[in-house]
């Protein structure tokens, strides 16, 4: 959304007073804006925007690290890291607040004697809290507020986009970070859009707090920029091409 400056008000309100010596052209001119000017960002359907940060492009895990620190106990192979169930979550190193995020996920095709759940299970979660979940919901009841794509216990998403089992899968990811004030209370909730394999499934929802699996969800602190996570679910999920864009 364009803000409009007081001075465009102040000129689109004097407007009448000098419009019967304006000619159309000049009338026009008054709502225009010129600056600032945006950056050019270059695009391309084989890469990341030109101003992303790419938090893992298939070779190395450098920009994350272990939930307690150190190196990130996942593994690379074939382009894309998967998780090494029973090591933990990991997250980026660098920590975000607003952010654009490209992420393409798997869940693994063998699916016999796994269901709801226990299918392709793990989560990426926003400021190291708020959790968009990752699950095989591809013929695969369980839940609503818990299947791919839900905002975990708070939101359903308006449709099932999935895709089935051992297909390569993307969420794009527009989420703005809560505001607290100076005493540490709530000023902004968390607000996120989330499109699975392209198609709109949570727009512009209010995030109610800190993900749990137990109770009910609650801003319990105040807090800053903070890292992307990525949760072991003891499932073996993979992910690839992810990159992110800050929009703060």
């Amino acid at each position: 959304m364009t803000r409009t400056t007081p001075a465009l008000v102040a000129l689109v309100f004097a407007l009448p007073a000098a419009a019967q010596e304006m000619t159309d052209e000049q009338k026009s001119t008054v709502t225009e804006i010129h600056e600032p000017v945006p950056e050019t960002v270059e695009t391309s359907e084989d890469a990341p925007p030109s101003d992303a940060t790419v938090l893992f492009g298939g070779e190395n895990l450098d920009a994350w690290e272990g939930m307690e620190g150190g190196e990130a106990p996942w593994t690379v192979e074939d382009g894309a890291m998967r998780i090494a169930r029973g090591e933990g979550g990991i997250r980026t190193t660098e920590d975000f607040c607003d952010v654009q995020l490209h992420v393409e996920w798997r869940s693994p095709e063998e699916t016999e004697g796994y269901d709801g759940q226990d299918r392709g299970n793990s989560g990426i979660f926003l400021q190291d809290r708020y959790e968009v979940q990752v699950l095989d919901s591809y013929d695969n009841p369980t839940y609503v507020n818990g299947q791919a794509a839900s905002i975990y216990k708070q939101h359903a998403p308006m449709v099932n986009a999935s895709g089935a089992p051992g297909e390569w899968q993307s969420y794009d990811i527009v989420y703005t970070a809560p505001d607290f004030s100076d005493a540490g209370m709530l000023t902004e909730p968390a607000r996120v859009t989330v499109l699975h394999n392209g198609v709109v499934v949570q727009n512009d929802v209010e995030i109610q707090g800190k993900t749990v699996w137990i109770g009910a969800p609650a801003y319990d602190e105040a807090h800053g920029c903070a890292p992307i996570s990525l949760q072991d679910h003891d499932a073996d999920v993979a992910y690839r091409n992810i990159w992110v864009r800050p929009l703060n």
